[in-house]
């Protein structure tokens, strides 16, 4: 009897391992064309297998194995061209005119190479005479997070890829001579030890080459506003906001870049409350910088070179109270009453 149970498992053990390796088949994506997945086993979530594709005759055109397929299916099928960039669902199969000639191209999955593990992709570009592997369209779909976006419309590619928290980049490449070729890169840069204030790095084509710009940004919570308005004379954005009890100051453009910002590193007694007449002062590289609220007015008294300039706020654009930095005290706020 314990033999024949033993005998049983061990069918039974073969016919799973038989049964977890699958082969599908993924059509309706093209008359000219379908393709075919194995994977070698389903339990698992990625799976050695491969992709390939095949013409109406049965015949095979490509064929691209990987280490690491990973599949999401729709009513027990595997279905093309779903595209939920950068972090959603991506098929093994991409058929898209990625070069915008009018001939439609094939993205095969080959494995989990882009940002974070995600899906990567082979790109073949289709002619009449079938399709062509290009190292500079693949490159696109390997070095940056998933496959890039196309956009018909702007005639362009877009690429997205991070590095943690901190770090984000956005890309658009315009196809020349059946090469991408990078025309604008804006970086996110937050990790330079001083959040949550960063840089703005921008490189843009200029027609010649690319030029590059650098700006300072700031990321501010609503909820770590304490006091800000809108500068009436010009449009400036002045925000008071705490983080981790440090009390900061910054004055953005029109574009949210930052054109001063304060204190440049986390102290003590870097702004001075006067509670008399409910304002916040600091020093900053010879000038004073007076922020009051009286009643509905407020504003900002600038004074340098002797001389003193009184941006005032639009009292409809104003958030927060400037009563509140007393009463929550930050570590860097000294208190004179």
């Amino acid at each position: 009897m314990h033999r024949i149970l033993i005998v049983s498992c061990c069918i039974l053990a073969g016919l799973q391992q038989v049964t977890a390796q699958t082969t599908y088949k993924i059509d309706h994506f093209s008359d000219q064309y379908y393709a075919k997945v194995f994977i070698k086993d389903t339990a698992e979530v990625f799976s050695p297998g491969w992709v390939a594709v095949y013409n109406q005759q049965d015949k095979e055109l490509l064929k691209v194995e990987s280490e690491e397929l990973a599949l999401e299916l729709h009513d027990g099928k595997v279905v093309a061209n779903i595209r939920e960039l950068p972090y959603g669902e991506q098929s093994v199969v991409q058929y898209l005119d990625v070069n915008f000639d009018g001939i439609k191209d094939l993205a095969i999955e080959d494995g989990q190479n882009s940002c974070y593990h995600g899906p990567s992709f082979q790109i073949y570009l289709g002619h009449k005479g079938g399709f062509t592997y290009s190292p500079s369209f693949t490159r696109l779909a390997q070095e940056y997070c998933g496959l890039f976006e196309v956009n018909e419309t702007e005639k362009r590619l877009y690429t997205m890829t991070k590095s943690g928290c901190c770090w984000h980049q956005l890309s658009s490449f315009e196809v020349v001579n059946n090469t991408p070729e990078e025309r604008e890169v804006v970086e996110e840069d937050f990790s330079g030890g001083r959040y949550p204030f960063g840089t703005l790095t921008r490189r843009h084509w200029d027609g010649k080459k690319m030029q590059t710009t650098v700006t300072e940004i700031v990321s501010i919570d609503e909820v770590t506003i304490r006091f800000a308005f809108t500068v009436e004379k010009n449009d400036k954005l002045l925000t008071l906001f705490l983080q981790d009890n440090t009390l900061y100051y910054a004055l953005q453009d029109k574009e949210e870049r930052v054109e001063l910002s304060y204190p440049e590193s986390a102290g003590t007694a870097d702004f001075t409350y006067n509670a008399k007449d409910n304002t916040l002062q600091f020093k900053n590289k010879g000038a004073t910088y007076t922020i009051y609220e009286q009643g509905n007015q407020c504003g900002v008294r600038i004074l340098t070179g002797g001389k003193t300039y009184d941006w005032t706020g639009r009292a409809d654009s104003r958030k927060g109270r400037l009563k509140r930095i007393a009463e929550e005290l930050p570590d860097n706020v000294k208190l004179v009453r």
